[in-house]
């Protein structure tokens, strides 16, 4: 598959269609090229067939075009010899110069900062399934063939780590949620011509993710066995702490839920009026006021009042970073090849939200 590399005098790239899509790999692998010495010590042999009154011998051409259609088949099927560039990053250009043709797509996204491997980090896995979110929102009807097929390639190894690690499954239900929503409203309108690809594929989909659904309600989550020191053990000050430290109302109640020591720190006005103040403005608490039967302020209902007006802050462990300087998406451990002289005031932390923005065109 022929494709101009970012130098018009390159020789170009060469690609390989694997799981994930299409990836590019290195024109000159040892290990291609051994396994290609190998294959090419066939052309120069006769091959014979058929039983000893009707032999056909090969002539030289037809031994070529064995040689080389088994060279193609070894460089699809062995996995071991395909070494594809490791940059987790990727230029965002909106349109056409004369050194780079066309324009980044999601699905070109997807490829090379490697949302796949990014699940497996839990700093990073929140960023992702968030992301997956909006794009089941608002941008499924946007994605090509590869971006759907890597769209749902990601989302079935998510599920996957949330079956056996038993991580965050009530993040995983809201994107299934709202998948398996919008993809019931576009497959009636699949007349409009709404969604890329066969209607029968789509309904497939939206078959596992009902199937992924049933699997998430089901989940029993395994009772962890430690004779050390657990949570209840911790004084009183600490847990309290931990209680502070999160910016999810939703886990506050869920951690509450464990002991009836946690149930009461959980149940604090302080905490509930501290998460407020971390989310909201001051203007919009204020429209919103809900007093208690005692007089106080109820925070905690004043929490999930405002969260149906009002969006939260986000909080991520990692996010990815956009450089200002060189156009640049990238993971910030990872890094990227910038040019400035200070690369640190180019950075820019991009949200999800801001992700999809990148790709609207």
């Amino acid at each position: 598959m022929p494709f101009l590399g970012q130098d018009w005098r390159s020789p170009g790239w060469r690609w390989v269609k694997t799981e994930d899509g299409w990836k590019r790999c290195e024109p000159f692998s040892p290990a291609l090229e051994d396994g290609n010495n190998q294959l090419s010590d066939i052309s120069h042999t006769v091959i014979i067939t058929g039983d000893d009154e009707n032999e056909e011998v090969y002539n030289t051409e037809e031994c070529e075009f064995a040689a080389k259609k088994r060279k193609k088949d070894h460089f699809r099927t062995n996995t071991d010899s395909q070494c594809f560039y490791r940059e987790k990053w990727i230029y965002v250009h909106k349109e056409s110069t004369k050194e780079r043709h066309g324009y980044c797509t999601l699905g070109e996204a997807f490829n090379r900062l490697d949302f796949s491997s990014a699940i497996q980090d839990i700093r990073r896995f929140n960023y992702v399934v968030k992301l997956l979110q909006l794009i089941a929102k608002s941008q499924l009807t946007s994605l090509s063939g590869a971006a759907q097929k890597n769209y749902f390639n990601i989302l079935d190894k998510i599920v996957q780590k949330v079956m056996e690690d038993q991580y965050n499954p009530r993040l995983i239900k809201d994107l299934l949620q709202d998948l398996s929503s919008t993809l019931c409203i576009l497959i009636r309108g699949v007349g409009k011509s709404v969604l890329v690809g066969n209607i029968n594929i789509w309904i497939c989909r939206l078959e596992t993710i009902l199937l992924w659904q049933q699997q998430l309600k089901n989940l029993q989550m395994n009772k962890q066995v430690n004779n050390g020191l657990t949570l209840s053990d911790l004084p009183l000050h600490m847990l309290n702490n931990i209680l502070y430290r999160f910016s999810d109302g939703w886990d506050i109640i869920t951690l509450g839920q464990v002991t009836p020591t946690l149930y009461m720190l959980s149940e604090d006005r302080q905490l509930w009026k501290k998460l407020c103040q971390y989310h909201f403005a001051e203007k919009q608490f204020c429209r919103h006021l809900i007093p208690s039967e005692k007089g106080h302020i109820d925070w905690k209902l004043m929490y999930f009042a405002l969260q149906k007006y009002y969006p939260i802050k986000e909080q991520y462990g990692d996010t990815l970073h956009f450089c200002r300087h060189c156009s640049i998406l990238f993971w910030k451990d990872t890094g990227h090849p910038c040019t400035a002289s200070d690369p640190n005031t180019c950075l820019m932390p991009v949200s999800p939200q801001h992700f999809i923005d990148l790709f609207k065109f």
